[in-house]
């Protein structure tokens, strides 16, 4: 209790220790991304295979949990030592320590977005349990992000208990009264689909995936339906330009696809953050 008594009273330590929860949950979201589609696509050709009515292909057994880390080149397990967040990659200057193949600045930079989220998030909510939902909230967000970057796909395990639970945070009146929650889970959903039929009707082609739809209705159950549209703006601007950008570097054309699982997952920490006194600022009150 007395260490608890003293994350309450001191926004220092509290922040301190939110960096080293946040950069130690940033290592596990570095498994989840790799290994999350894995799994999928391994459960995809069982299913497969079960539909046709042949034996599932045998693969080795993968979980989140098994078979411990190794390095992608030559094999090798990785020791407690060398999977310290951060540290190990800047110890071992990028590189396995056992064939010397480079590690990818990704895995730091996971680690690093982790706990920068959660030390921000111990700035703004203080010890309580709104700290805790938001870096749950976050931290899937996170995850989220790079696993459509890679894939583009967005996983229902993820999206879907993220809905849940903001529903169950706001069930306590958390970050907003639960109706406001339900009505934004719904309103986030119908959004992106009419968007998405809108787009395919007039254009005889599929601007979107299923999952938007399900993030976005995420988001929506967590901000409310009034702090919703914050979300939509910051993620289709960030969306225009920033995909015009990437598209204009990466010399594509103009019907290459690009995520935006990412864009509205930014749009969803804006929200839940500064959501309520945005909209406040321009209506001058909150509505609802």
């Amino acid at each position: 209790m007395q260490a608890l008594d003293l994350l309450r009273e001191s926004p220092a330590l509290l922040e301190g220790a939110a960096l080293v929860v946040g950069l130690c949950v940033g290592s596990f979201l570095n498994v989840v991304i790799h290994r999350l589609p894995r799994m999928m696509e391994a459960q995809w050709r069982a299913e497969c295979a079960a539909l046709e009515g042949r034996e599932p292909p045998r693969e080795a057994p993968l979980t989140l949990m098994a078979p411990p880390s190794r390095c992608p080149s030559c094999g090798t397990a990785i020791r407690a030592w060398q999977n310290i967040p951060v540290v190990s990659w800047l110890a071992l200057r990028g590189r396995c320590a056992a064939c010397r193949a480079p590690i990818g600045l990704r895995y730091p930079a996971v680690e690093l977005a982790a706990g920068l989220l959660a030390v921000l998030l111990a700035s703004v909510y203080g010890y309580s349990a709104a700290l805790l939902f938001a870096a749950l909230y976050a931290w899937a967000l996170l995850a989220l992000t790079f696993i459509d970057l890679d894939t583009q796909l967005l996983p229902d395990d993820i999206t879907l208990p993220l809905l849940w639970l903001g529903l169950i945070a706001n069930a306590s009146g958390v970050f907003t009264d639960l109706r406001s929650a339900v009505l934004g889970a719904v309103a986030g959903y119908l959004v992106l689909w009419l968007v998405y039929w809108g787009f395919r009707i007039l254009a005889k082609k599929e601007g979107m995936g299923y999952g938007d739809f399900k993030l976005l209705a995420a988001i929506g159950a967590w901000t409310g339906w009034q702090v919703l549209p914050v979300a939509i703006l910051v993620a289709a601007g960030l969306g225009a330009v920033l995909g015009s950008l990437a598209l204009w570097l990466s010399r594509k054309g103009p019907d290459t696809r690009i995520p935006f699982g990412p864009y509205l997952a930014l749009g969803g920490i804006v929200s839940l953050l500064w959501g309520r006194a945005a909209v406040a600022a321009w209506l001058g009150h909150f509505p609802g």
